[in-house]
């Protein structure tokens, strides 16, 4: 009895994470339905991007490109690129959730950074599984309900650039990548990143700059980080010389 107690107890506690979690990150869908509006898109195409593709940073690159003016294939190309870090959760969620046949469509649908979150911070493996279904299931739902208010309250501002929204994805977008530049590292390649995107902005259409930008993190992915060059000399200090050969 008291170990079925416990149980309903962790159970309700994971379910709070997942919803307060869900709310937390749904509320933002308001943003994107009213700058994917003003950027252009129809309701919708609106609601499809964020049924469909549902990973907030790609579906603010999508738009922040076609507000600029830039070509769809660049759109693509950027929300790809910001979207392969839901690959990589893929990898250890699929050990985790144990999912078979269909069962993946859903769970690769619902793997994002939220949804992993909540689940590796569990420390059982059923709260591991609870955590993800019901994160991605929260998000995924308050998402896409706050993706069509925004859409509509977008569409009744009319035009954007009255109100200097046509400048508001841009923000958005910054708004996600500035809590990430927690390292020196990662405001390096961020400021090396952008230095390249002003330059190369004004020759290309809109978006090829992110893309050509995005050279500069796969350059700093290949360079060994700062951190591992200084645990390597300290090694090589604390390494003894190796005696010399006899003669």
């Amino acid at each position: 009895m008291h170990a079925s107690c416990l149980a309903d107890q962790r159970r309700r506690e994971v379910l709070r994470q997942c919803l307060s979690v869900g709310i937390a990150t749904g509320a933002y869908g308001v943003s994107f339905g009213a700058l994917s509006v003003t950027a252009g898109l129809s309701l919708w195409q609106t609601i499809a991007l964020s049924a469909l593709l549902f990973s907030g940073a790609s579906q603010f690159a999508v738009v922040g490109i076609i507000a600029a003016g830039g070509a769809g294939a660049a759109a693509v190309a950027t929300s790809s690129l910001l979207g392969m870090r839901n690959g990589l959760y893929s990898l250890q969620m699929s050990r985790l959730l144990g999912v078979r046949g269909l069962r993946r469509v859903p769970a690769a649908q619902l793997t994002i950074d939220e949804s992993t979150a909540v689940a590796i911070a569990q420390p059982e493996p059923a709260a591991q599984r609870l955590g993800f279904w019901g994160t991605g299931l929260a998000v995924y739902v308050l998402w896409n309900l706050t993706t069509i208010l925004g859409a509509v309250v977008g569409n009744a501002l009319g035009d954007p650039k009255r109100f200097g929204l046509d400048a508001a994805a841009p923000a958005a977008f910054c708004a996600l990548l500035w809590p990430r530049l927690k390292s020196g590292d990662a405001r390096a390649v961020a400021a090396v990143a952008a230095v390249i995107a002003l330059v190369v902005a004004p020759h290309a259409p809109a978006g090829i700059p992110v893309l050509v930008a995005a050279v500069a993190a796969i350059v700093a992915g290949l360079l060994p980080s700062r951190g591992s060059r200084e645990r390597d000399v300290l090694l090589d200090l604390s390494t003894p010389p190796d005696e010399e050969a006899p003669a």
